[in-house]
């Protein structure tokens, strides 16, 4: 068993505003910690991976499909591989959650 602690963890930016760290890894899935200053922008992507997620601090709006949808503190989500998403922290404090990934994300420069 593997133990990771978030004052462990090496973040990268992503983007401007934007910290990444993987927080555990493993053969079917891995866990990744976010950082999204407020104003800051994940661009429209997408991925192979299935993408579920939980929001404990801030609000962060991800947009897909024409549609926008509002996560706050508490609020879980799901996107399925292969589906174009943004997101945006339009608020006035920074957005903190924990992302997981299937299979995992094996870029560790958080460019895929």
């Amino acid at each position: 068993m593997e133990r990771v602690s978030l004052s462990d963890l090496e973040t990268s930016e992503a983007a401007d505003g934007v910290r990444l760290a993987l927080m555990a890894g493993a053969e079917e899935m891995n866990v990744q910690h976010f950082e999204i200053e407020p104003g800051a922008t994940v661009e429209e992507h997408s991925h192979p991976h299935e993408q579920t997620g939980f929001i404990y601090e801030g609000e962060l709006t991800f947009r897909s499909d024409g549609d926008e949808v509002v996560c706050r503190p508490g609020d879980s989500y799901a996107i399925p591989g292969e589906q174009p998403h943004a997101a945006e922290n339009r608020g006035d404090e920074t957005v903190r959650g924990v992302d997981i990934f299937s299979p995992p994300r094996e870029n560790p420069t958080w460019q895929d």
